[in-house]
């Protein structure tokens, strides 16, 4: 299916996306990382992940999706705000693309971290994936968080999976088996399936009984896992004092649930008793993802 997919109500490509991807310098081995605030966003750990990966990043805006088809706005609300001028303003559900360059020569990555739409998808992943082609970007990664069965008093597990049969091979990744309500990062998996781009996601778990609360620990954890396999400096370690101050907030809304705390041992158990059998290390997944993006080189 072309990027330009639209019937006669949809919007096209051309009508809402805003792009200058023509007026940026060749970028260095670029990948294109995705996240989106809503289905795949527990607790905003994905979003909060590439938040803080283009703060040590020197970022420009190269492209930007017209928000007034996508959303209800009864749904996701406008936010009204006073700017520095004194001036009354009106912000709007945001879906810039970003470019992300690193200092230290490491790749360069291009940044969606938006808000999923609610409406006129096949666009709205089409202006994602014409960006990134225009981009010359190697993979698309999309990056989420679901609430899971996981302690949080252990590191958080990210998982893996692709519908690009050569790369779960490289990567020993899962393809996908899930069958259900999807969001719009399964929809650009699928939209990419079988194309040259190949699409990765990466997934983190969040305790689900903290639902209302941030979880640092499992932003770090989807950045550790990027910082190894697109060999990209997240700088990760500075979020030590953030984890500690919300574990400790996490520990005491529980220490008097009795019911709570055993239920939290029998995870722990679970997950000591499973963690020999998840996805390879980071490291082992960065050297395959870089061989398989030379191999896509050399084709």
């Amino acid at each position: 299916m072309s990027d330009d997919f639209y019937s006669d109500d949809y919007p096209t490509v051309d009508e809402v996306l805003e792009s200058h991807a023509d007026e940026v310098a060749p970028l260095r081995r670029p990948v294109m990382l995705v996240a989106l605030e809503g289905w795949f966003d527990a607790a905003t750990a994905a979003t909060s992940a590439l938040e803080r990966l283009m703060q040590s990043r020197e970022c420009v805006t190269v492209a930007s999706i017209d928000p007034d088809p996508f959303f209800d706005f009864t749904q996701q609300r406008p936010e009204a705000y006073i700017d520095e001028d004194g001036e009354r303003q009106i912000r709007w559900p945001y879906n810039d693309i970003v470019v992300a360059r690193g200092d230290d020569g490491s790749r360069d990555l291009v940044v969606l971290s938006g808000v999923e739409p609610h409406l006129f998808w096949q666009t709205y992943v089409g202006c994602v994936i014409r960006t990134a082609r225009e981009l010359h970007c190697g993979a698309l990664v999309t990056v989420g968080a679901n609430f899971d069965t996981v302690p949080h008093t252990r590191s958080p597990i990210v998982t893996g999976s692709t519908t690009n049969s050569a790369l779960a091979g490289k990567l020993r990744l899962s393809r996908p088996h899930y069958q259900g309500p999807t969001g719009v990062a399964g929809v650009l998996q699928q939209r990419l399936d079988g194309d040259r781009m190949a699409p990765v996601s990466l997934r983190v778990g969040v305790p689900h009984y903290l639902s209302s609360s941030e979880h640092p620990k499992s932003s770090a954890a989807l950045l550790r896992h990027l910082e190894s396999v697109l060999g990209v400096p997240t700088h990760h370690a500075a979020m030590y004092e953030e984890i500690q101050r919300w574990a400790e907030l996490h520990d005491t809304a529980i220490e008097d649930d009795e019911e709570t705390l055993e239920y939290v041992r029998t995870l722990e158990r679970e997950y000591d008793r499973r963690n020999d059998t998840t996805i390879p290390s980071a490291d082992d997944l960065g050297d395959a993802f870089e061989r398989f993006l030379r191999e896509q080189d050399d084709e």
